[in-house]
């Protein structure tokens, strides 16, 4: 967003900075609600950090970035994985062959949806379809998503920019994800994102949550775009 270049720089910020932010899972004494803290606290971190870059130089006016990220931790004993999402990019899971989306665009189109003043199938075609109702950009105007659910073991994770969740439906991505190796899932679902006319800017993360994984107690998994 604002440019390749602002764009490419403010996605940076938001994975640099969020990454920091989560080395403070480490600490074994954090709750279930300190943690919810610590991630929504990393999201203003993040857009302050980008305002105050983009103040230093005027080609970087506008520049800004969606963010999808999961972090794996355990607290109180109990295996965990928080979304915090902001903009178009989308997570998904594929647990046991249900595919589920687990973020929510914040899109003009998704208000329209969630009013029951369009219909799925209207969506499709909606000129306002790309239109963003939040994104990091320093202007401190955010309510971002955060949602924590338990996982288990064989679940797989989809993060990707509105490139790919754009062009392929979810039948298509969950055929992708089906692919049993995380390379050959990726490239998979790349190639189809391109062959239904994806644009240049298709960012895809595809990780497993195996019984090795789970025994770590913390995991970051990030893509801003």
């Amino acid at each position: 967003m604002g440019g390749h270049a602002g764009g490419e720089i403010a996605s940076s910020l938001a994975i640099k900075t969020l990454s920091q932010s989560l080395m403070y899972l480490e600490d074994s004494s954090f709750t279930s609600e300190s943690i919810e803290d610590l991630f929504l606290n990393s999201i203003y971190d993040i857009d302050v950090e980008i305002g105050r870059v983009a103040k230093e130089d005027d080609q970087l006016t506008g520049m800004g970035t969606t963010l999808s990220a999961l972090a794996l931790y355990k607290v109180e004993g109990q295996n965990t994985v928080a979304l915090l999402h902001i903009g178009d990019s989308r997570c998904y899971r594929l647990r046991k062959n249900t595919l589920t989306q687990m973020s929510k665009d914040h899109t003009i189109l998704q208000e329209l949806l969630d009013k029951g003043a369009i219909t799925p199938s209207e969506a499709l075609e909606h000129p306002q379809r790309s239109f963003l109702t939040q994104a990091l950009m320093g202007e401190g105007v955010l309510t971002p998503f955060l949602s924590v659910f338990d996982v288990e073991p064989n679940d797989r994770f989809l993060l990707c920019s509105d490139g790919l969740s754009g062009v392929l439906d979810e039948k298509e991505i969950k055929t992708g994800l089906a692919v049993k190796n995380l390379d050959d899932a990726v490239a998979h679902l790349v190639d189809a994102a391109y062959a239904g006319g994806a644009p240049d800017n298709v960012t895809v993360i595809v990780a497993d949550t195996t019984d090795a994984h789970l025994d770590i107690y913390k995991k970051f998994l990030g893509a801003a775009q």
